[in-house]
Parts: structure tokens; C-alpha cells; sequence
């Protein structure tokens, strides 16, 4: 969270959230964890029909980093009270792949980040969405040639993956919130795409045109199946869309989110094991898991104890930011509106929609796009 000494942020940010102002940057994807996690699920079929061969295949796709082992005992107190804190990012490397959708300055980096908290019971959900261009205190972080990278009083959120990947974005949101993370889940750009396809595109309901040139995005108002780069574009686009504001796309990403999980539990993946081995094959190539979660087995736990979650069991906010009194196409958070949020998780409670409606991201020219 925001330091004392930074005045309190006005409603002024949503005009200019994301950094209208500077150099355009082909904003990012993600959200295909939900997907991930049961086309991984469904892979019990497989050790269950002799195809043994497959599984261990495909347990072999999955990519895992120790983030206990990298981060110590340094963090947050583990509160056992039934409730999961996880951590969500999408990767964009701008390499391989990835390149097609623009070029970028330096390595991998994160333009979306999510908090999801499961509560106890695993029958509902709270996500807190981190606009990418927050900035926040970023504690000192080791980088991948094993240098310590000092603490910075005010960084950009999204640089903790760059200067040091999962463990320093994990390190930099236990620091703002004091929740220590359960899990961590980061989901590759272009393998976000090839999920989509794979799962036979996303229905979704524009209730304005969208035309975005720099997301290639291109539909007009109604109902439309998106395929994977449709799909990217929605969750990409910023000028296509009201003020052209981070906080804007945001909205779309949440839209489309709920849009994904209710195609999720409408295709029935168990009746063609080659769309199973396809997804899974997919999934598993694109998603990466902390170690706790680096293995088919237990990702399967895992996404057994989330399978009474759907869309309307998920209460998805942005964080409360405004105006960066430094940097006016910067935002930082609201401090006690923040606090607020933070508490209410740590004590597994339900957001105050108060603390919510202190950020400039409340309301957004976004709203009520897509369906």
C-alpha cells in the first residue's frame, strides 16, 4: 500500500489509469486459469483408463517455482482458518510466441494481476484485481542472475515480475496486503490463446461496438463466439473502449472472465478424450504453479475443492486507486479504503462494498460492455 505521506487520490485517476500519456504498450491477457485448472482436473480419466503413458507426459508440460524455498520465513503468518489466498498473474515474455502481439523492453513482465481469495467452505470467492500501473512499495527482491535488486519505496506493481519473477510479485503483494499467498498461478500470453481455441471459443454479449486497431479487435454490438485472438484482443483492449483507461479493461477482463467460467462448466470434456487430451496438453504447457501445486495430482486437489464456485459465487473488484500526486498517468491506492479490503480478507469477510466504491475504478465507461 501507498506510503502515509501521499495525499489521499481523487476520482480524476479513471481518465488516466494505465498511462495514457507515455508510450503505448500493447496492454496483456490472462484469465484462462479457471480453464487451466479443470482441463488439469480431468485428468484423473487418464490414469483411470490405462493411459498412463499420457499422464506422465503431460506432468512433464507443467512448469513450478518454490516460492517458500525462494522467499524463506519472512511472510506473512499462515492463518489456518479454511480460507486459500491465491495469486494470479499473466506472463507476456514478448518472446517466441508471445512476439507477434508487439515488442517490449526487457524480459517477462505482468500487465494483469488478481488476488483471489476462496472462503472457507470453498463455496465463494472475492477477486481483487491490481491495475498494472499501481504504484506500491517494492520490498528487495533477488533477480534471476541471483543479484539482490534493492527495496523501492515507489515502484510500479508490475515491475516486481520483471526485476525478479513469481517470488518478487508474491513478495510485493504480501508486503501491500499482509496476506500470505497459498498459491500462485501464472498463465502464458500465447497460451492463453491456444486455450481458448481449444475449448472452442467464448460466447460473449457486446452491448456497444468495439474496434480496437492495436488489439485487432473488431466487433460489432450483440452476441458473438470469441475464438483465441478475439479473445486476447477483449482482454487487451484499452482505446477501444470508453476513455481508453487500464481501469476500463479491467472491467472487460472481469466480464469476460465470468463469460469463461460459465463456458467452462457448459462443455462436456469427459466425452471426447481427445478434446481432454487436448486441453490438458494445452493447459499444461501454458499455465505455471508454485511448487506446491506443480503436479497433476495436486492440481487435481485443488480444483476439486474449487468445482462449487461458479460465476455468480464470485464477487470480482478492483482495487481503490487514484491519482498519483507524482505522476498523474500513475495511480496508487486509496490507503484506507485498501486497508479496508485487505482486513476483510484476512479475516475471511466479505469486501466492504464501501471500501470498493472509494476507488476510481468503481465505475468505469467499461461497465455493462460485455455481457
Amino acid at each position: 500500500m501507498a506510503d502515509d505521506s501521499m495525499s489521499t487520490p481523487t476520482g480524476s485517476a479513471r481518465r488516466r489509469a494505465g498511462g495514457r500519456g507515455r508510450r503505448r504498450k500493447p496492454p496483456v491477457r490472462r484469465k484462462g486459469w479457471r480453464i487451466a485448472i479443470w482441463s488439469l482436473a480431468a485428468l484423473v480419466v487418464l490414469g483411470g483408463t490405462g493411459l498412463g503413458f499420457l499422464y506422465f507426459k503431460l506432468n512433464g508440460n507443467l512448469n513450478s517455482v518454490d516460492i517458500n524455498a525462494a522467499l524463506g520465513k519472512d511472510r506473512p503468518v499462515n492463518v489456518d482458518n479454511g480460507s486459500q489466498d491465491i495469486l494470479v498473474l499473466g506472463s507476456d515474455s514478448r518472446a517466441g510466441a508471445n512476439g507477434k502481439y508487439g515488442r517490449d523492453e526487457g524480459s517477462s513482465r505482468s500487465d494483469t494481476a488478481m488476488i483471489v481469495h476462496i472462503y472457507a467452505g470453498h463455496k465463494q470467492a472475492s477477486v481483487v484485481s491490481i491495475p498494472r500501473d499501481t504504484i506500491v512499495p517494492r520490498p528487495s527482491c533477488t533477480t534471476p542472475e541471483g543479484k539482490t535488486s534493492p527495496a523501492v519505496k515507489h515502484a510500479q506493481f508490475n515491475e516486481a515480475f520483471t526485476v525478479g519473477g513469481a517470488a518478487c510479485a508474491v513478495k510485493t503483494v504480501e508486503a501491500m496486503t499482509d496476506i500470505r499467498m497459498d498459491h500462485y498461478l501464472e498463465v502464458d500470453f500465447a497460451g492463453f490463446q491456444k486455450l481458448i481455441d481449444k475449448l472452442g471459443g467464448v460466447e460473449v454479449t457486446t452491448t456497444k461496438p468495439i474496434h480496437d486497431k492495436w488489439s485487432h479487435l473488431d466487433l460489432s454490438a450483440g452476441t458473438h463466439t470469441l475464438d483465441g485472438e478475439q479473445s486476447l484482443g477483449l482482454v487487451r483492449t484499452r482505446h477501444g473502449v470508453g476513455d481508453g483507461s487500464d481501469l476500463g479493461r479491467i472491467k472487460l477482463q472481469q466480464a469476460f472472465i465470468k463469460a469463461l467460467m460459465n463456458q467452462v462448466k457448459s462443455v462436456g470434456m469427459f466425452s471426447s478424450p481427445t478434446k481432454l487430451y487436448g486441453l490438458a496438453d494445452t493447459a499444461t504447457k501454458a499455465v505455471t504453479t508454485d511448487r506446491e501445486l506443480g503436479s497433476l495430482e495436486k492440481l487435481y486437489s485443488f480444483a476439486s475443492g474449487l468445482k462449487g464456485i461458479g460465476s455468480s459465487d464470485m464477487h470480482m473488484v478492483t482495487l481503490p486507486v487514484g491519482d498519483d500526486p507524482v505522476d498523474h498517468n500513475r495511480v496508487i491506492p486509496v490507503p484506507e479504503a485498501s486497508a479496508q479490503i485487505w482486513k476483510a480478507l484476512r479475516a475471511d469477510q466479505p469486501i466492504p462494498e464501501s471500501a470498493v466504491k472509494a476507488g476510481a475504478g468503481a465505475t468505469t465507461d467499461a461497465d455493462g460492455v460485455v455481457k
